[in-house]
């Protein structure tokens, strides 16, 4: 924002940056939970181990969960007054 950003451009860089990071740990989550889902095959109930309606569901929650906790600070950000940031620093 000192930098004469919007605060839309600044919302959306932070929101794209958490947004990545929480794919690529979905990305890199789905191949173990797969092969931990199998291995626990006598524990699952009424699931099988790769039920793809549950893996996506639970991939859509954690990339929402990510979602709102990257909105949180990014549009606290916004509101900050630029000089008095500068000047804390």
């Amino acid at each position: 924002m000192a930098l004469g950003t919007y605060p839309a451009d600044l919302i959306r860089m932070v929101v794209l940056q958490g947004i990545v990071l929480a794919l690529l740990g979905t990305a890199a989550g789905i191949v173990p939970a797969i092969a931990i889902g199998r291995l626990m095959t006598k524990l699952l109930f009424g699931v099988k181990p790769n039920d793809p309606v549950t893996l996506v569901a639970v991939t859509a929650l954690l990339v929402a969960v990510a979602l709102v906790a990257a909105l949180i600070p990014a549009r606290r950000a916004t509101i900050v007054d630029p000089i008095m940031a500068l000047r804390h620093e």
